[in-house]
């Protein structure tokens, strides 16, 4: 059971990617150059699929990776849970396969079996999460024994010679370039708290390690502010 806090802190997280929906993934493109496509690319590619066979994206937001999952496997059968419902029906609306199954869900509390997905992937969920332990090891009950996972996430910047100009574009250009298109600044004032106050990538690989997941590994991107972290059930 979440206490008044988590509980307050869930409905605002809700009430935020509500207001951003529609504009969710432009925003995405735009403030990585387009890159996020391609980490997004290799996330799937490191679930290693088989031909067929179901996939969770947890937090699945507007599809994107449950999309590219039928890219890249169009035998397997994706389904994007996530928990706020204008994410779900931007996503829903923008499928043309149908093939994509759509649910409302929270991650630290996966409403199915274990042992029932050949693959789990997520994108910009774990920092998200009241539970990070918690949510992952769901993620782990609901995988396939050899199933794999993936995790596409942003992480605390390193600190180096490139840290000043980071910190300006994360604390001024993105809120900026995200409250131009959606209206709704702080949205994007908030992507930078979450990060500068979210696990590095060892951190994060270490929590996977702790919750049962194998061959744990990963690959940063844009100067270690972005990883792809994958692992084995």
């Amino acid at each position: 059971m979440l206490d008044t806090r988590d509980r307050e802190i869930l409905i605002q997280q809700q009430e935020l990617f509500t207001r951003i929906s529609r504009r969710y993934d432009l925003v995405n493109h735009l403030m990585t150059g387009w890159q996020d496509q391609r980490w997004r690319r290799l996330a799937v590619k490191q679930l290693q699929l088989p031909l067929s066979g179901q996939v969770l994206d947890a937090g699945g937001g507007n599809g994107q990776l449950a999309r590219e999952v039928l890219r890249q496997h169009p035998g397997c059968l994706p389904v994007a849970a996530d928990l706020t419902q204008a994410m779900l029906e931007v996503g829903r609306w923008r499928d043309s396969s149908g093939k994509i199954l759509w649910t409302r869900a929270d991650t630290n509390h996966i409403p199915f079996p274990e042992d029932c997905f050949e693959g789990v992937v997520s994108g910009f969920l774990v920092r998200n999460l009241g539970d990070v332990f918690q949510g992952l090891q769901e993620q782990h009950r609901v995988l396939k024994p050899g199933g794999r996972i993936t995790v596409l996430e942003t992480s605390r910047p390193p600190k180096n010679l490139l840290s000043p100009l980071i910190k300006i574009y994360m604390n001024r250009v993105i809120p900026i370039l995200g409250g131009f298109l959606t209206g709704y600044r702080s949205a994007y004032t908030y992507l930078d708290q979450s990060t500068e106050s979210f696990l590095r990538p060892e951190e994060l690989a270490s929590y996977l390690a702790a919750v049962g997941f194998k061959k744990v590994a990963y690959q940063e991107f844009a100067l270690g502010v972005v990883a792809v972290y994958w692992g084995e059930k």
